[in-house]
């Protein structure tokens, strides 16, 4: 396979920190490296989740947390970070402190965000959108130490794995992969791609 299938279906709902709405947790976890040795207070150096946000308002506060937020769903929202405006369009990664005060406005009714967040002495993250074509397998290599995430932003996308099996992703389904080895991506899509490593 090509690494661990999470299902939008399974994915377990938890309440916002603030109470303000509820969010969908896909996946989170621990680095592994001499840095990194003892657990977090917390429970987790990196979480990835998926929230729906149907109106605008304040954001929780995640001291020492680093976050990037992407819109997989809606038109748009405007993010007020420590008072300065960000717009933020559909599939666009956008990163910032979870120390920060931060306020959304929504651009033209509810928007659904997936939400990176790594606690900052511990672990970085890196989200980019990639677009498969059919013509051609797009590979995506792990590395040793690494977490890589793929989730499944359209129908029509299948990650295979370095033993040629293929795990078929439905929308905001999600592969989930540790350590060196190279995944292979193919159909006719958009997906995702989150890398976390653990901080320097």
């Amino acid at each position: 396979m090509g690494g661990d299938a999470l299902r939008w279906s399974e994915y377990r709902s938890m309440p916002w920190k603030n109470g303000g709405g509820t969010t969908r947790e896909v996946a989170s976890g621990t680095v592994h490296a001499p840095l990194a040795s003892m657990e977090p207070a917390d429970g987790f150096d990196w979480r990835v989740s998926v929230a729906d946000v149907d109106a605008g308002g304040s954001f929780s506060a995640f001291p020492g947390i680093d976050r990037v937020i992407t819109l997989v769903e809606g038109e748009g929202m405007v993010l007020t970070v420590d008072g300065t405006s960000h717009p933020v369009g559909p599939l666009s990664p956008f990163a910032f402190s979870g120390d920060a005060a931060t306020d959304c406005r929504l651009k033209a009714g509810a928007v659904r965000n997936m939400n990176v967040m790594t606690r900052r002495s511990r672990a970085t993250a890196k989200v980019r959108i990639i677009t498969a074509a059919t013509s051609r397998g797009t590979e995506m290599a792990c590395a040793a130490g690494e977490t890589l995430l793929v989730m499944a932003v359209t129908e029509g996308i299948a990650v295979g794995g370095p033993d040629g099996q293929e795990t078929t992703l439905g929308r905001l389904d999600c592969v989930h992969h540790e350590g060196p080895a190279a995944l292979t991506l193919r159909g006719d899509g958009t997906v995702a791609e989150i890398r976390i490593t653990a901080a320097c």
